[in-house]
């Protein structure tokens, strides 16, 4: 389960590269939407967001429910979870996991088509996905537009993600990721802070913090 929340994490649950672009016409109202989130993110200098991570198996057969927290700072970010920690400062990531004080280092590939939590705020959708506006929904007091996403690579095992958008704040509330084997996976945005106060340090991994902790460095 803990390397999978991590793959699924990057991406935000979703890790998607070398993508052909789409021929087939988006729904022009669900791209509205979309470029709204886009365009408000890439306004703010830094961005630190609660969530809430909860996965459903085939079946009823897998669940499970984590809290974490991610900062964005331009392309820059770190994603924290129970035992976990995924850290960009889009030069370097590491890899960090508690239960055996082991971090993995890799260079970033500049050229890889690869979702981050920082591309999901931004423009990802315009090549790896066709989109439509699913309509409105009202939960705890918000009216969600809902957006459904298809990848436009059919061979990979996700096949659907909806996004939810607060429509008053043109922001990410929620987003459902479903795969081929029957796994759903649900990311529950329950703070935004924007402007938050984020140094760069936050996007390094400091081994002095970590003693003992073992370092796997693969660049």
């Amino acid at each position: 389960m803990k390397k999978f929340v991590l793959t699924g994490l990057l991406l935000s649950g979703i890790v998607f590269s070398g993508m052909a672009q789409s021929k087939v016409a988006n729904d022009p109202k669900a791209k509205t939407v979309l470029d709204g989130v886009s365009n408000k993110f890439k306004s703010l200098k830094s961005v630190v967001a609660n969530f809430v991570l909860r996965v459903e198996g085939a079946k009823n057969g897998v669940n499970d429910s984590k809290k974490g927290t991610v900062y964005l700072k331009g392309a820059k970010y770190k994603v924290t979870l129970p035992g976990q920690e995924i850290i960009s400062d889009n030069k370097t990531s590491w890899t960090y996991a508690k239960d055996v004080n082991e971090v993995t280092i890799n260079n970033v590939d500049q050229s890889s088509g690869a979702m981050t939590p920082a591309k999901l705020f931004t423009n990802f959708y315009d090549k790896d996905y066709l989109y439509r506006l699913d309509g409105e929904t009202n939960e705890k007091g918000k009216v969600l537009q809902n957006i459904e996403l298809t990848p436009t690579d059919k061979s990979k095992n996700i096949f659907k993600v909806i996004v939810s958008v607060d429509k008053k704040n043109q922001s990410i509330a929620k987003m459902k990721v479903f795969e081929k084997n029957g796994n759903h996976y649900t990311y529950e945005i329950t703070s935004f802070t924007p402007n938050a106060n984020v140094t760069d340090a936050t996007f390094t991994f400091d081994a002095k913090k970590y003693p003992g902790v073992e370092v796997v460095d693969l660049r």
